[in-house]
Formats: C-alpha cells, structure tokens, sequence
C-alpha cells in the first residue's frame, strides 16, 4: 500500500489521451463503434509495452518485467496477431439476387 498513489493512474490515463486521439470526439479518429475502439485500444497497449523504450526504465516495460529479452517491432506485434487469428472458414455457394 506504500507505492499505491493515484498520480501513477492520472499520468497513465493523461499518456493516452494525448497519445491516441480517439478518445477526442471531435476528430477524425474517434472510435464510434466499441469493438473498433476496444481493437485500436489493444494496439496502443501492445506498441507502449513492448515496442518502445521508455525514458525513465532505458527499456519497455516488457523488458523490465522479464517477459520479453528484446524490443519488438511493429512487425512482430502484426505477425502475433495473425499467428493468433483464427483460420477463415469456407464461404457458401454465391446466390444471385432475384432481379424482376
């Protein structure tokens, strides 16, 4: 309870507005659907964890947790999510329209 403080959240949460504009109504970028702002949301989290280095640690955050040994690239954030992407499935038969 020592280290608990709310100055952590409130930088936390200030980092990302200003970092992400979807959460501006007022932009171009603003999320109107809720899975399309959960996903951009998702991408922020992974790029901020283990893509860049922070001043304060001299690495990401992944690094000083010991989950990674390395910084990823954009690259590797895209190849995790398509390695995780379930397989498409088979579409069905074409049906044409009735057209009268």
């Amino acid at each position: 309870m020592a280290h608990v403080s709310t100055s952590f959240v409130e930088r936390q949460n200030l980092t990302m507005r200003m970092s992400m504009r979807r959460f501006t109504r007022l932009t171009n970028a603003f999320s109107k659907k809720l899975d399309n702002h959960i996903h951009a949301l998702a991408l922020y989290f992974a790029f901020y964890n283990f893509c860049r280095i922070h001043k304060t640690l001299r690495v990401s955050p992944a690094m000083a947790a010991g989950i990674t040994d390395r910084l990823w690239s954009l690259d590797d954030i895209v190849a995790k999510i398509d390695a995780m992407a379930p397989a498409p499935k088979a579409r069905g038969p074409y049906r044409p329209r009735n057209s009268k």
